[in-house]
């Protein structure tokens, strides 16, 4: 059974950098696509990055481009979000979620689409401070 496990949130001022981390177990099965969404209370919840098998393409949403970046260890079931110059906008729950999809054929937007990701974890708090 998949099951993703995200960790690295915490509390952080106005400019500050945080770094999450996700493994994913896999058991029998089989992942290729991993990627990292937000949810702050009361709004949908926002594709943030996602990376293919050996973080050939990586795709961001507009309002974290510049400053975060995704990447996968060589494991391929272990993925990373580093935050940098983090604003009090980017505060919500981070979640690592995980497919296996046919992602050569997936538009840019279907990356970042959460219905893409049957897997996900319980999310890691990102709270900023201003």
């Amino acid at each position: 059974q998949v099951q993703p496990v995200e960790s690295g949130g915490g509390s952080v001022q106005a400019g500050g950098s945080l770094r999450l981390s996700c493994t994913v177990s896999v058991g029998e099965d089989y992942i290729n696509l991993l990627a990292w969404f937000r949810q702050a209370p009361g709004k949908e919840r926002e594709g943030v990055a996602a990376i293919v098998p050996k973080g050939v393409l990586t795709y961001y949403g507009d309002s974290v481009k510049e400053r975060f970046s995704i990447s996968r260890e060589n494991d391929e079931n272990t993925v990373f979000l580093q935050m940098n110059n983090l604003k009090p906008e980017d505060s919500a729950m981070y979640y690592c979620a995980a497919a296996n999809a046919r992602w050569w054929l997936m538009t840019a937007d279907q990356h970042l689409d959460p219905t893409t990701y049957p897997y996900w974890g319980q999310g890691t708090q990102v709270t900023v401070s201003s």
